[in-house]
């Protein structure tokens, strides 16, 4: 359930393939305590919560014995959620934001609107089909989960890079460090819903 004081949600979701339970409070300092049984997923999980200053609480168990398809995909749909949960009537945010993150030799780009409209734009291409052990489709199917439960319309672009490792992170920090301003307080809204329409939630 969300809880408005603090803008937190806790959330799980099971079903014949994956069992997820996620608890998040936006309005945190980035703690991170991941467990999903896939460690380069895990350590995307944690650039997200740590440079989104959103605490992260996330158990998942799939069937990897199959593949991380169901488990990476899951987990982004009940942390997106939690999220929409914890926004609640998104009254009083910043509702856009957009970044150009580097690392190394990579940039990437994340804009975003906490729209209550759920779409993703995805422009980054890998040149390799996994990073360790990891399928790089995957990133994507996560951010479509994300996004699609999240209420968000989320456009991601990466403009350059070599290592898909780095390209893989800067699109978890870059989603990260946009959602950050998104989500706080515009101290000239007062809360009130940032649109013409008087609501963001679908």
């Amino acid at each position: 359930m969300p809880n408005p004081a603090k803008r937190s949600a806790k959330l799980a979701r099971k079903t014949n393939e994956t069992d997820i339970k996620v608890e998040i409070n936006l309005d945190g300092t980035g703690k991170y305590d991941i467990e999903t049984g896939v460690g380069f997923f895990d350590h995307m999980l944690e650039q997200l919560s740590r440079h989104s200053l959103i605490d992260m609480k996330i158990r998942a168990a799939g069937d990897l014995h199959i593949d991380d398809h169901h488990t990476v995909e899951d987990t982004g749909i009940v942390l997106g959620q939690a999220i929409a949960r914890a926004l609640g009537e998104r009254k009083g945010i910043n509702r856009y934001a957009s970044i150009d993150l580097a690392m190394d030799e990579t940039l990437t780009r994340a804009a975003l609107d906490v729209s209550g409209r759920p779409y993703l734009v995805w422009q980054v291409a890998f040149s390799r089909p996994k990073i360790g052990s990891f399928d790089t489709e995957l990133v994507r199917e996560f951010f479509q989960a994300l996004a699609q439960n999240a209420g968000i319309t989320l456009h991601v672009a990466n403009h350059y890079g070599d290592n898909n490792h780095h390209i893989a992170e800067t699109c978890f920090k870059a989603v990260a460090r946009a959602l950050r301003v998104a989500i706080e307080a515009d101290p000239r809204q007062k809360g009130a819903v940032p649109s013409t329409k008087g609501t963001l939630t679908v």
